[in-house]
């Protein structure tokens, strides 16, 4: 191939880059964290362990916010992806740790707005990130099966009821908004 017509073949490959425009079609500004450790990995359970201890060092409202909304968030994180992995059971557990810890956040909102301090900020950003977690848990009822039933070993079958947990989870949500 001669030298013009692999500057050719290139010109050509950036200018398809250039025009080329991916779509999105997200619906909330509010952008999650990425995955960290997933449970089966060994650093996992540090993670855990870390993160109790950091609900201590968030102290006051706004900071006890802070906490509990990235908690919240990363452990819908962590269900979306064990669900696309078809890891249910674990997936269940974490999507209803962010349950737990998202429920708190309009609470915490009041008892600052008791305390006298300036909430407006705080509840957008709370109705943004229950955007974003509707839009998830929206993808995921989609591709998720109304039950499953986990059989571990020597032990009695679970059934999960993944669509019930899913229209919680955004009953949840919509409530904060």
């Amino acid at each position: 191939m001669s030298d013009r017509r692999i500057v050719f073949v290139a010109l050509g490959f950036i200018i398809i880059l250039l025009t080329f425009k991916p779509s999105a079609s997200a619906q909330s500004d509010y952008v999650l964290p990425y995955p960290s450790f997933m449970p089966g990995s060994k650093w996992y359970i540090v993670r855990e362990v870390v993160d109790k201890f950091k609900k201590y060092w968030y102290f006051g409202t706004f900071a006890q916010f802070k906490y509990n909304l990235y908690t919240s968030d990363k452990y819908l994180v962590e269900a979306k992806t064990l669900f696309e992995y078809k890891q249910y059971l674990l997936g269940y557990q974490s999507l209803r740790k962010s349950n737990q810890y998202f429920t708190t956040l309009k609470s915490t909102l009041k008892k600052a707005k008791r305390e006298g301090k300036s909430i407006k900020e705080k509840e957008a950003l709370l109705s943004n990130a229950a955007e974003k977690h509707i839009e998830v848990l929206g993808v995921l009822s989609q591709s998720l099966p109304a039950t499953f039933e986990w059989k571990p070993e020597k032990e009695q079958p679970l059934i999960l009821h993944l669509q019930k947990l899913i229209s919680a989870s955004i009953e949840v949500r919509h409530l904060s908004m």
